[in-house]
Order: structure tokens, then sequence, then C-alpha cells
């Protein structure tokens, strides 16, 4: 019967970014900061910061990566299945982004909706799309992550303004016969720790730089010392979750792309999975921490440049707000 089931496969990848940088230079004139003490804390360099005056909503970032990754998969919108978006920064409380995005994209004969899981959203998605699949509900879906973090900043806070960022990524999946592709998925949460990482009311302050900021009126909160304690245990417990269900060791790896929250939490997972930097994908240097787009920006980008080959063991592990956490393995089928 298992032979007969549907296997997932990752058949086209996109991302989008927003043109403004801020750089940690830029952050200075902001908050008391240094762009010495950003990037020894965090690894990040410069983030991007969207614009309600330019094509940069939550929708328009998720389209334009979607018509990336449509364009890559050969398919057409009016053959999604599908279509779910993980974010906690729609453009509005409802609709869903995921039906603003249908629209836009003239994807009307299939389901559409949003799934909340904070950082670790895209892949909470990915795994709702690989089920669908597995079950012969569903036969191509589109997954995106999508984030603007920079409209619910406290841009006087400089332990949360200076780490995050706004982008998309997003992913087609399709249903095969071949084996391989998503291979599975291991999603946990834990309720007790929401403080660790919340929301909350009361957001108005825009600083002179960034006009033009799509303000929400809520802005975030982060306990940073108890937060990285966590997310280092609960990354590296998944990831070997992952490895240990599919037999196979961290040698086989041949690329980990993790959620893009700091560096140094990147690389004390690295360290405890044993798999060399050399074979762990980064660029937070270059967008900050995206939450959950920074997983589909970087398989999108790695892939792209050329570091994924057909029949690879890739693994994706995220940590974010809930607490939620998660790993996929994925075989490379690109």
């Amino acid at each position: 019967m298992a032979e007969m089931m549907p296997h997932t496969h990752i058949i086209g990848t996109g991302s989008s970014i927003p043109n403004r940088i801020l750089s940690n230079k830029d952050l200075e004139s902001i908050v008391d900061t240094t762009d010495e003490w950003i990037t020894r804390r965090s690894g990040i360099k410069e983030r991007r910061i969207s614009s309600k005056e330019a094509e940069e909503s939550t929708t328009d970032l998720t389209t334009q990566a979607s018509l990336k990754a449509i364009e890559m998969a050969g398919v057409s919108p009016k053959n999604l299945d599908m279509i779910v978006v993980g974010t906690v920064t729609p453009d509005r409380q409802f609709p869903s982004a995921a039906c603003m995005v249908q629209e836009a994209l003239n994807a009307q004969n299939g389901m559409a909706f949003d799934v909340s899981a904070g950082c670790t959203g895209f892949l909470y998605a990915l795994s709702v799309a690989d089920n669908a699949i597995r079950s012969g509900t569903c036969g191509t879906a589109l997954v995106v992550g999508v984030e603007r973090l920079s409209t619910i900043l406290n841009w006087k806070d400089r332990g949360t303004c200076v780490l995050l960022g706004d982008g998309a990524g997003a992913v087609v999946v399709a249903s095969t016969r071949e084996k391989g592709g998503i291979l599975s998925s291991h999603l946990k949460s834990d309720g007790s720790f929401w403080e660790l990482l919340y929301s909350y009311y009361g957001n108005s302050y825009t600083p002179e730089i960034l006009q033009g900021i799509d303000i929400k009126p809520f802005q975030l909160s982060m306990d940073g010392n108890r937060l990285f304690k966590q997310a280092v245990k609960c990354l590296s417990s998944i990831a070997n979750e992952a490895l240990e269900h599919n037999s196979i060791s961290s040698d086989d790896i041949g690329l980990l792309v993790p959620h893009q929250a700091n560096i140094r939490i990147i690389k004390a997972m690295a360290k405890n999975l044993r798999v060399p930097m050399e074979r762990v994908y980064t660029n937070i240097h270059k967008y900050g921490n995206t939450s959950s787009a920074s997983i589909p920006i970087a398989l999108d980008e790695a892939n792209r440049e050329g570091l994924l080959s057909k029949g690879d063991y890739v693994l994706l592990v995220s940590f974010g707000a809930g607490l939620t956490w998660g790993a996929s393995i994925v075989r490379w089928s690109i």
C-alpha cells in the first residue's frame, strides 16, 4: 500500500525581497547600537524593509515569489489545487493572504488558506500540502512563507528591531509516483513558552529614515536570552529526530537550510548535528530574520546558485513563536 502512495516533490522555487536596504550603519541613527554589536551578536549586516508606497505589500511579495516558482515548475496557476501561506503579517486580518494571492494569480480552481506558526510557518504549510498530496486530495500545491516584520516592530527596541526584515519565498510541490521528494516532516509546539516571543497592541512610531512603512497597531516582544537557549535545544532535537526517522546521518545531508534567526544559533545547531558550516546555507547577513520566509528564500537562492543536485538530501529546520519548531528532509528532485 505504501508503494502506491504518491510522493510530494518540489518542482519549482521562487523568492521576492523589497528594494529598500536598511544597513547596520543606518540603524545607528535610529537606536543606540553599532554595526559591530549587531554583526557580532547576530551575523546580520543589512535587511530589506518594505514600503507601502511601492508594490511591496504581503500580497505583492507573495505574488512575485509565487510567479517565479510557478515559472520554474512549468505549471499554470489554474492547475493549482491548493495555496497555503505561512505568515503572521497578512495585509488584512481576513481574508487570508493565500486568498489574496489566489486572486492575483488567477488561480481560482483550488483552495487557499493561511497557516500561523511564527517562524516555523513555512514548514507547517509544507507539511499540510505534503499530507494532502499523500492522501490523494491534491495534485499540485503552492506553498509560501512571507513576512513584513517591519510593520510590527518597536523601532525603539534595539534588541529586536535590528534583527528582522521582510521578504517572501515560495515552492511548487506536485504529486508523482517517483520516490523521493519530501521524505518526512516533524512538527512540534509548546504553548507554555509563548511569553518568550509574542505580539501586543501599541505601535505608532516610525523612524524618519523609514517613512512609508505600513505600521500595524501591535508590536513584537522577545526574551532573547531564554529564546536562544530554547532554540538551539529544540532545533538540534527535531533535526536529529528527522535524521533517525529516515535512517540517515548528518554525513548524508547535502545541504542544511535552517531558519535564518541568528548566526550563533545556526552555528551551535550545526555543531550539535556535526554538520560543517560548508554544508549549511546562510543568507542572514543580507536579509536578517524574515521569519517564515527565511527557509524558502534560502532554498530558492541555494537552488538558483546551483548548490543543490538531484538526489541530494536537504534538511530544513526552523523554530519560532508559539513556541513552534520543525524539520523536514527532502530528497531533491529538480
